[in-house]
């Protein structure tokens, strides 16, 4: 890459945790990132970003908490003193602390504690799971954490079909935006939206909280939190009552659909009215206009598979469209799975052929727990944490704090920035921003794959995490081909190249500044023919009635667990407009106390007014918040965005120390959304 003053500008895409993984335009001066905007290289995205990425990408990659060289811990563990060395020495030193574990405890005693921060394919899981699979490392079953149980839910009925893309939404004559913030955490769906609103489409919202979308709504259903199932099992029997069950559909393209009409009849409009703290009104309104409507479209988001019924709310929800015979239509159906068009080959690229037989496969919500106390199990002795923050991610934060600060466990972090969790790494490993490697971008809330390719050289020391494993794969004497990979052939392993939608060209040759649309090669819906999309379901039909959910987790059909607690409030933390998560989360140091939206009748009864600070507490923890009062909010609930830093907090603990650990009804998924609390004036 030349050098040079004048300002350039090159392509690249966003890789952070978010359905629309946008094309961006990057301004350079100096071999340094001055500005971020959209591009049209994406179509879905449009040249259109989130704030958040305009404004803070400069700082995230350049500002002072980004990490430029190895370190070593020099201070206590959590304390966050660090002091500089080679990348020789790290290596070195990353190598002996995994060698005393697994010469202590066996190669399971190494975890990989890894994530989803960026979503590059090279970056995400490549060079990194063949070394731990030929280390003989734990696997680690990262899923549940998030998208997991959305997953398992959507396979279980569909396989492996992508659903309706989500810019055929401009066709439907009904549009549910399900457990769905689309304004924060699916932007340019609303502009899916706006159009068919502007053709005349109603939009129905049903989320707890009067998100920004839900002010141009029909109508908002403001649900109960985890009680999703119960509203999808009374719209279904609503539907049968209606006579607006798609006979024909039903008989030819499902099974089981008997089965769950007959749970279905036992949720009467009154009952479901009264478990989801709704009129019973809205929910014949509802099925009433989902008859009508032709096409008629569901967007269902990720946060409503937070809790404990999140996995049969998803399968209940998404049978509706079959049952009404609302696919094979453009614009009608349900949005779920779009990125599953990609045709992905994971085997591939990871290699978990290289991993000894039998061994053993980790849950991540368990891996704090297990740190503390593993039982009979082998006790682990080493933990490499990366595209990962487990400190302002997990549940039960004191838990985490406590598991990392085990004096016997050896840590490795490998991070860009120096995150709440790098304090307490032995050895930390800086890692480059996608701005500076090149990665194949494919989405899961859209149909596009896309390359980008470096705009800046790595700042300070900084590598990619493919270069960083394979350094660490030759200090461990691994001396196979697959080790030696260059990110070019890393890229044609992780898409199968042969597809036909990629047009003969390999994966790691796609034209930069274009976006390749992975529905069928003639341009065709993939929901269409039926045929062709559920080849991976026993039957080869949509199953509303599940073997595979039998099997595995003891129910055939969608059904409802009530949540009982002692606790008052429910505590929801969905996404931030000012963060992916917690990326992003270093720019709040000077912003404030997090808020704590609360409905005026519950701050009312506890003496709380607006721009207070706030307790916030159950048995598992306590933490300070600013009370906004607000009816955006229903009555029961409390709302806190997720993902913020320790450093936003007056008592260190933020949100997430008050989160359970509870595992959801499908994949073992968390279930941060069952967090119940009390909130009294500080």
């Amino acid at each position: 890459m030349p050098d040079g003053h004048a300002a350039v500008t090159r392509d690249s895409v966003c890789p952070l945790d978010c359905p629309d993984t946008c094309s961006l335009a990057v301004t350079v001066e100096d071999d340094r990132v001055v500005a971020v905007r959209g591009s049209d290289a994406n179509p879905l995205t449009e040249s259109v970003v989130c704030n958040k990425v305009a404004r803070y990408y400069p700082d995230f990659v350049h500002g002072a908490t980004r990490l430029r060289h190895p370190l070593k811990r020099v201070g206590a563990r959590g304390e966050g003193r660090f002091e500089r060395i080679s990348w020789e020495e790290a290596i070195d030193r990353v190598h002996d602390g995994l060698a005393a574990a697994i010469e202590r405890f066996g190669p399971e005693s190494v975890v990989p504690f890894s994530y989803a921060g960026p979503h590059g394919m090279l970056a995400v899981g490549s060079m990194d799971y063949r070394f731990f699979h030929k280390l003989g490392a734990s696997r680690l079953d990262r899923p549940p954490m998030c998208g997991g149980v959305k997953t398992e839910a959507c396979v279980s009925v569909y396989g492996n079909m992508p659903g309706t893309p989500p810019e055929q939404g401009v066709e439907a004559e009904l549009i549910v935006v399900w457990g769905n913030n689309v304004t924060v955490s699916n932007l340019h769906f609303i502009r899916t939206v706006n159009r068919a609103k502007a053709k005349g489409a109603k939009l129905v919202v049903i989320d707890p909280k009067r998100v920004k979308v839900a002010d141009q709504a029909d109508m908002h259903v403001a649900i109960r939190p985890g009680t999703d199932a119960a509203l999808a099992l009374a719209l279904a029997a609503e539907l049968e009552r209606l006579q607006a069950i798609d006979r024909g559909f039903v008989e030819r393209w499902t099974v089981g659909a008997d089965e769950l009409l007959a749970e279905a009849r036992a949720w009467t409009v009154e009952r479901a009215a009264a478990e989801c703290g709704i009129p019973a009104e809205q929910i014949r309104t509802l099925a009433r206009w989902y008859a009508d409507a032709e096409p008629a479209l569901i967007a269902v988001g990720n946060g409503l598979e937070r809790n404990r019924n999140g996995g049969n709310g998803i399968r209940a929800i998404v049978a509706l469209p079959a049952l009404a015979g609302k696919w094979g239509v453009v614009g009608g159906g349900a949005v779920v799975r779009a990125g599953a068009a990609v045709p992905k080959t994971p085997a591939r690229l990871q290699r978990p052929d290289l991993a000894p037989e039998g061994t053993r496969t980790l849950n991540i919500m368990d891996v704090p727990r297990l740190i503390l106390d593993p039982g009979e199990a082998t006790p682990i002795g080493a933990l490499f944490v990366y595209n990962h923050n487990p400190v302002a991610v997990h549940p039960e934060q004191r838990l985490v704090r406590e598991a990392l600060s085990r004096p016997d466990l050896f840590v490795v972090g490998c991070e860009v920035q120096m995150t709440d969790s790098m304090a307490y790494a032995d050895v930390i490993l800086p890692a480059c921003t996608h701005f500076e490697h090149a990665d194949l971008f494919p989405a899961y809330g859209q149909t596009y794959l896309q390359r980008a390719d470096a705009v800046i050289p790595p700042v300070g020391e900084s590598l990619p995490n493919t270069e960083i494993f394979r350094r660490l794969a030759a200090r461990f004497g691994f001396d196979e081909p697959c080790f030696r990979a260059t990110d070019s052939e890393l890229m044609d392993d992780a898409v199968d190249g042969d597809d036909p939608r990629l047009g003969g060209i390999r994966p790691s040759r796609l034209p930069l500044a274009s976006a390749r649309n992975m529905t069928a090669p003639d341009g065709a819906s993939p929901i269409v023919p039926f045929a062709t999309v559920f080849p991976t379901t026993p039957s080869g039909k949509a199953e509303l009635a599940s073997e595979l959910t039998e099997a595995k987790r003891g129910f055939r059909v969608p059904v409802y667990r009530k949540l009982e607690s002692t606790w008052p409030l429910a505590l929801i933390t969905p996404s931030s407009a000012d963060r992916t998560n917690a990326t992003f989360g270093s720019h709040e140091a000077s912003s404030g106390m997090p808020p704590l939206e609360i409905h005026p009748d519950d701050a009312a009864a506890r003496g709380i007014a607006g721009g207070a600070e706030v307790r916030v507490w159950n048995d598992l923890g306590e933490t300070r918040l600013k009370a906004v009062v607000t009816d955006a909010v229903r009555p029961g609930v409390v709302y806190s965005p997720k993902g913020t830093w320790a450093r936003t907090s007056p008592t260190g603990d933020t949100v997430n120390a008050l989160m359970v650990s509870a595992k959801a009804d499908l994949c073992e998924g968390a279930c941060f959304n069952d967090t119940r609390v009390e909130v009294a004036p500080a």
